[in-house]
């Protein structure tokens, strides 16, 4: 590796809200740890706080968040897309290589942390104050790099120059990777339950790492090194390793464990639990709930503290602009200012507003995320707790009074439909293609109703649905649009309570002893249970008290297979980066990936075309960048050896 100096990793606070103020987190900005810093108590304490600090520039940086999702099942490039999004998308819009996959956003990031909790570790023992409680911190941020990075590129190194786990003070311009089996048994594992072992129950501070946290990655890593060695469907490793444990353990044990240590998080929970509903999970003004282990974190009272400016995004990290990317172009939606004779005039205007935010246009869902993963769109609230399908008029909030006019010159006011994403087919098809009434995105329009439409198979690259879920909240407006073009001002969520359910199901359907009651079934069944809970209709913008949890239990199949896991866990965490990752974890990518459908990218583009992917099996790992690779003083057959076969 080369140059491990410890660069600050951000000036900002990682945990902005709390009850008390003395559960703050604090942090100084420092342009450099320099090697001598960690040998004190406030060296310490300041390289834990860049520990949470540099999750910013991880989660909510919109190219890595590009990587975890374009080129799956739910998410292809929209109309704006540049290479970064296109090439991920394997359909012929480019190839993936060293230098332009953005899984580079991780690397340097993570080693450099990692280095930072060498540091930490090694030199609290000697100064002798540090509790153990908060050592484990910088062990479980230690293994959560390295868990990350082993799932992206496959084995990578533990001697970052100084020795395996060693905190390495000088500049270095050589590397060797560890194998698979090695960063999971020598670092993984072991950080994790030592951390397990001394983390506290709640946080020591407001979003700090718990038992719970640490108990949800030992058990997703002890999932992931299962399948790893059991490899069903003989996807190559890198570097090069027998599929067999050093410790002795077969895949069985391994699920059998991720099992066990699930069900006892789930049994544990110590402050955390799963919210009553679903759209409570995701709305705005709940941020920071107790089904949340992990988050990246931001806040609109001070440019300071949320590592960004308040009013513009930089468009990079550490700004949270990952929900810019699913956000399509909705200010070119029309409507009339004038009866009989159209006359255009923007009615949906930029808006700070968690429906709505700064649009990018750069990823959008396949149609198949529409018509099959959220099929039921009666009975499960999670397609209308992760979507925006209507678009509400508020020209008021821009100085503009009165009513408009929209399709069949009816009357349209502030907050009522002008565009809406139909749930299923009409009845009566949708004419998109008339004259009269302009929506300056072809939408379409229908007999007696005032809003233009889209049907789920009118989706394209151009117009679709949003992604309500990582929309901006902010509580600033003041009856403006506010401050749509800043970075958001929330957290990036990164672990929840919930996966442990997800976690568990699937290692019971890999094989592992069940406990009475948590079959496999049981287990989702919790999850389906609570997503046929309504409190509140999102796309109608009305309260919505309706219980649907028995019908969604009762069309649970009886057999739960892993492609059902998947599917659920989808509907679970649409849009928030999990997918590329489960898919790669059970090599499911290819199977339910090779193929998608979308409408195309111009205006009035309403007919769905079928793309097909060639996901060959060298990508279940990314390449290692060509950033790392020039900076090493290797030969080019060494480098060449480096890199992950099949990006040479």
């Amino acid at each position: 590796m080369k140059a491990i100096y410890l660069k600050a990793i951000i000036g900002a606070t990682a945990m902005l809200i709390s009850t008390s103020c003395s559960k703050l987190l604090e942090e100084q900005p420092r342009s450099i740890y320099e090697p001598g810093f960690f040998k004190t108590e406030k060296g310490v304490a300041g390289g834990i706080t860049s520990m949470y600090a540099h999750l910013r520039y991880i989660y909510g940086q919109a190219y890595y968040y590009n990587t975890c999702l374009t080129g799956t099942d739910e998410v292809t490039w929209a109309q704006s897309a540049d290479q970064n999004f296109k090439v991920m998308d394997i359909s012929g819009e480019g190839i993936i290589d060293a230098s332009n996959s953005r899984a580079d956003a991780i690397w340097g990031i993570c080693f450099s942390n990692i280095n930072t909790a060498n540091g930490v570790i090694e030199n609290a023992t000697e100064i002798g104050t540090i509790s153990n409680s908060l050592i484990a911190e910088a062990r479980f941020f230690r293994a959560f790099d390295y868990f990350l990075l082993v799932q992206t590129f496959g084995g990578v190194p533990l001697d970052l120059g100084a020795g395996e786990l060693k905190f390495n003070t000088s500049a270095v311009t050589k590397s060797v990777r560890n194998t698979v089996p090695e960063v999971y048994t020598k670092a993984i594992f072991p950080d994790l339950l030592k951390a397990i072992e001394d983390l506290p129950t709640s946080g020591r501070v407001t979003g700090g790492v718990t038992k719970a946290l640490a108990r949800l990655y030992l058990a997703k890593a002890y999932l992931t090194y299962g399948w790893w060695l059991q490899n069903p469907n003989n996807i190559p490793t890198y570097p090069e390793s027998p599929r067999t444990d050093p410790d002795g353990h077969n895949a069985q044990w391994y699920f059998q464990q991720a099992y066990d240590i699930a069900i006892h998080a789930i049994d544990n929970p110590g402050p955390f639990k799963l919210q009553e509903t679903f759209y409570d999970v995701n709305e705005g003004s709940n941020d920071r709930n107790l089904e949340i282990l992990l988050y990246a974190d931001h806040t609109e009272t001070s440019a300071f503290y949320n590592a960004g400016d308040l009013t513009y995004g930089s468009g990079s990290a550490p700004d949270n602009f990952a929900g810019w990317m699913m956000t399509w172009n909705y200010t070119n939606i029309r409507s009339s200012s004038t009866s009989g004779n159209w006359t255009s005039i923007s009615s949906v205007r930029r808006e700070a507003q968690q429906h709505l935010g700064r649009p990018w246009t750069r990823m959008c869902p396949t149609i198949g995320v529409i018509e099959n993963t959220f099929a039921d769109k009666v009975n499960d609230s999670r397609y209308d707790g992760t979507f925006t399908t209507v678009y509400r008029g508020n020209w008021d909030k821009d100085n503009v009074s009165g009513s408009l006019f929209n399709v069949n010159f009816l009357p349209v006011n502030p907050g009522d439909a002008i565009l809406t994403f139909l749930n299923e087919e009409p009845i009566v098809p949708i004419d998109y293609s008339n004259s009269v009434y302009n929506s300056n995105i072809g939408a379409g329009i229908l007999p007696g109703r005032a809003d233009f439409v889209v049907s789920p198979r009118g989706i394209s690259r151009l117009v679709y649905p949003g992604l309500w879920k990582l929309g901006p909240y902010r509580t600033d407006n003041d009856g403006t649009l506010g401050q749509p073009n800043a970075g958001s001002t929330r957290p990036f969520n990164i672990a929840k309570f919930s996966e442990l359910y997800f976690i568990a199901a699937e290692a019971a359907v890999k094989g592992a002893t069940t406990q009475a009651g948590k079959t496999a079934r049981d287990l989702i069944n919790v999850i389906r249970y609570r997503a046929g809970k309504w409190r509140w209709d999102n796309n109608g913008n009305t309260v919505k008290l309706q219980d649907n949890s028995a019908n969604m239990v009762a069309t649970t199949p009886i057999t739960v297979d892993i492609n059902y896991i998947l599917a659920e866990r989808s509907r679970e965490y649409y849009g928030e980066g999990y997918r590329w990752y489960d898919l790669v974890r059970t090599q499911k990518w290819a199977e339910l990936s090779s193929s998608y459908e979308i409408c195309g990218p111009n205006i009035g583009d309403h007919t769905p075309i079928t793309v097909t992917r060639s996901i060959q099996p060298y990508l279940y790992l990314r390449p290692i960048p060509l950033g790392q690779l020039d900076a090493m003083d290797m030969t080019l057959e060494e480098k060449k050896a480096y890199q992950n076969p099949g990006y040479n």
